[in-house]
């Protein structure tokens, strides 16, 4: 967590309409016998991982400003730093509250599938404030992490705006009938899955995007999206600029503050 940023009090100045998937930490609340969260909805499950490391800082942090921190600044923070070890870096706002509650069903309407047009895509961001060009730089976060079988099998097998060599790269760990290596893995950036820089976008202007979604945002060099992918490719400082403004407007997406929601001890259950 540690950093020579500088922070500041938050202003908030988003209008989007509260929603219950967003930067309130609720995320990590665990599921209950009364009570279903969203870590095993359908774009988290087996997906976003690493919840023992935020446990382990939140119970860092909690030893020497108990009831201080909450767990959505610790992910915002968390969130900058994973990317800022190796590349741009950015001041985040704190002052975040905690969710007392999930959606489960939320989590699995309001994030964007794997399989979504580019259409679908510029509304979803749309709906939450961010314009389309934002969720081009937003979209570059891929170019680390790993992707499961089932999210690409569709594209590797079926879609026409793939190299033909990528697709037999990835159909030898991606087998074809549904169910089966279905949570085999395959890196979402082909040339640098560990490093944040703008591989990314050269892979999509070669076809060689991992998801269908991804490759929507190049599908054809006549798409309003195709100019800026192309620019991102070319430009890295220009991707890590605009990447960073976008992270700082989602950051803004309805945050909790003042004396909403609540600043949990334990960051997998309400206090």
């Amino acid at each position: 967590m540690a950093s020579t940023q500088k922070t500041r009090a938050p202003s908030w100045k988003s209008s989007i309409a509260p929603v219950e998937v967003g930067c309130d930490a609720s995320l990590l609340l665990d599921d209950t016998p009364t009570f279903r969260g969203e870590k095993t909805a359908k774009p988290n499950n087996n997906s976003v991982r690493g919840f023992d490391v935020i446990d382990r800082i939140k119970a860092a942090v909690e030893k020497v400003c108990p009831g201080v921190v909450s767990c959505a600044d610790i992910l915002a923070i968390t969130s900058r730093d994973s990317v800022v070890i190796v590349r741009p870096n950015w001041e985040v706002k704190l002052g975040r509250r905690d969710s007392r509650k999930a959606s489960f069903a939320k989590a699995n309407t309001e994030i964007p599938p794997p399989f979504s047009s580019l259409a679908n895509l510029t509304a979803f961001f749309a709906r939450k404030g961010l314009s389309q060009g934002d969720m081009i730089a937003l979209s570059g976060a891929h170019t680390i992490g790993l992707a499961q079988c089932f999210t690409f099998r569709d594209r590797i097998y079926n879609d026409t705006d793939i190299d033909g060599s990528f697709a037999k790269m990835r159909q030898a760990n991606c087998p074809r009938p549904v169910g089966f290596g279905d949570s085999n893995l395959a890196p979402l950036d082909l040339q640098t899955p560990t490093v944040f820089d703008n591989d990314y976008y050269n892979n999509l202007v070669a076809f060689k995007g991992l998801l269908h979604s991804d490759q929507e945002l190049f599908k054809t060099i006549g798409s309003n999206s195709a100019p800026l992918v192309k620019y991102y490719a070319g430009n890295t400082a220009a991707f890590f600029n605009d990447f960073v403004v976008g992270m700082i407007k989602m950051s803004d997406i309805r945050p909790l503050t003042g004396k909403k929601g609540e600043i949990r001890k334990n960051c997998r259950k309400v206090n």
